[in-house]
């Protein structure tokens, strides 16, 4: 299963003296769904980034299943190792349902061919039906972006899955169903799932819940 570990993480601000994260020390686990919750500007989209290598610690570390992330190549790692879903899906609007969520595939070497007939599969099991594969992104309503483009992220064969505010654009219903498939995949395949949340819905089902405030991260 898929650890991230954080050791005494601090980040600030190039020409600034203020620490946005104080010292966070963590484990995010596989096989579960993980909250964290906190109000606006307390750190969690900063944190968010740094898990997923997108931006660097200024003091501490971050390992993913015991690699300190400074020794590793970061592209390679938001290739392979860790993906990203995001409140406004972040799918290719020029590129169809299948394509959108074959080409992580393809960027990672697998044949054109191989790539779409495991992206189609993909999209069956999250409930996009075959007639919806040619489609673009727009044709479809918000929950089923959002399926395409959890879709997406497993593509990549990644473990590690950070949502950023993945429900934020969706209604109750649609809310409920793609929170069941994140805590399925977590569950049943061992993945581990970080949700960034306003919504305390979010929290409540998930199987940990993380509080941040003012950089400090609290259970």
């Amino acid at each position: 299963m898929a650890e991230l570990k954080l050791s005494e993480v601090c980040y600030q601000y190039k020409n600034s003296k203020q620490k946005v994260l104080k010292g966070i020390s963590c484990d995010f686990q596989g096989g579960k769904l993980c909250a964290i919750v906190g109000p606006s500007g307390s750190g969690k989209t900063t944190l968010l980034s740094i898990l997923a290598g997108l931006d660097r610690p200024s003091e501490g570390k971050v390992y993913i299943n015991g690699d300190d992330l400074t020794t590793l190549d970061l592209d390679a790692y938001r290739r392979e190792r860790v993906a990203m879903i995001f409140q406004s899906f972040q799918l290719f609007p020029l590129l169809t349902i299948l394509e959108n969520v074959s080409y992580p595939m393809e960027n990672n070497g697998i044949p054109k061919k191989e790539a779409r007939e495991r992206a189609g599969k993909l999209l069956l099991m999250l409930g996009i039906t075959e007639e919806k594969h040619k489609r673009f992104p727009s044709k479809l309503s918000g929950g089923e972006q959002q399926r395409v483009a959890i879709a997406r992220a497993l593509a990549t064969g990644a473990k590690v899955l950070l949502a950023d505010e993945p429900t934020g654009n969706l209604d109750r219903e649609n809310t409920l169903h793609i929170l069941d498939i994140l805590k399925k995949f977590a569950h049943e395949e061992g993945y581990c799932v970080i949700v960034v949340t306003h919504d305390q819905e979010v929290a409540s089902i998930s199987d940990r819940v993380w509080r941040m405030q003012d950089g400090i991260l609290t259970i």
